[in-house]
């Protein structure tokens, strides 16, 4: 459902990945102005997004504007103008032991990976994303440290991955999830055969939720923009969730509207109805 009477949103918050970014993966001309309009007119601009706090930097530079950011799928919370995280929110080293456990039983071949945080988006001391040798990437990730499966989930971590090569990611969670009794949150960005997990109750619209409180900002007061079912709680929880044309099924139930797809700039286009 559209509405254009909308009040001017106090807080805009947007997933990157098939969202604010195209599929070349650049913040377009178009894109870039809004949020730079919105930016200058001193409402607040949030990233919420499952990418790491290292993997920030690319669409600072498309913005030419270092946002608050939600990571992580909402355990994180990144200042990236100071290269400084604010919040985050682990699963200890034995809920992960009990997850690797309990998905291998389920999900036999499965590999398993998990994403770890320190001071900065680029702390040397912590080996970021470490992964079992039977993970296999759903993306390209140069940051990989493989190390033996008991060091995957030797240390906290703010979340655990699962990756089945050649099964549904809708699949792998509908399997899992009610196996968990509430150990973790389980979602998932892609449909290729990867799951994530966060700690209990962790969510983007948590994270974004963290953020509202630091800024003062009411829920309803938010616009977010979303494609995926990790983006579904934040579509919910905001005053305004829309999702891209692109989106997946559940994104786009969960949404009040349905702009265009991310890469004919849908979150420009909702943007410019008050800063275009």
């Amino acid at each position: 459902m559209t509405r254009l009477h909308l009040s001017k949103p106090k807080m805009v918050a947007t997933d990157v990945d098939g969202t604010l970014i195209d599929e070349q993966e650049r913040v377009t001309p178009r894109t870039r102005a809004a949020v730079a309009a919105l930016v200058a007119d001193g409402v607040p601009f949030v990233l919420a997004t499952g990418r790491p706090p290292r993997w920030i930097a690319p669409v600072v530079e498309g913005l030419g504007h270092a946002p608050l950011s939600v990571c992580g799928n909402g355990a994180v919370i990144y200042d990236s103008a100071a290269d400084r995280i604010l919040h985050s929110t682990t699963l200890d080293a034995e809920s992960l032991a009990w997850i690797a456990d309990l998905a291998e039983r389920i999900l036999p071949g499965c590999g398993l990976a998990a994403e770890r945080v320190g001071a900065s988006a680029h702390d040397a001391a912590t080996p970021q994303f470490v992964s079992s040798p039977e993970y296999e990437h759903a993306w390209l990730n140069p940051d990989d440290t493989q190390v033996a499966r008991g060091e995957v989930f030797a240390a906290p971590a703010i979340k655990m991955l699962i990756r089945l090569r050649g099964a549904s990611s809708a699949d792998m969670r509908a399997a899992l999830e009610p196996q968990l009794r509430g150990r973790a949150d389980i979602t998932y960005s892609t449909n290729n055969g990867l799951i994530e997990l966060s700690a209990p109750g962790i969510t983007k619209a948590a994270g974004l939720a963290v953020v509202a409180e630091r800024l003062g900002v009411q829920d309803t007061a938010i616009v977010a923009f979303g494609d995926m079912p990790n983006d579904v709680p934040m579509l919910r929880m905001a005053g305004h969730g829309v999702a891209m044309a692109n989106a997946h099924a559940e994104a786009r139930a969960a949404a009040d509207e349905i702009t265009a797809s991310n890469s004919a700039d849908g979150v420009a286009q909702v943007l410019e109805r008050w800063w275009g």
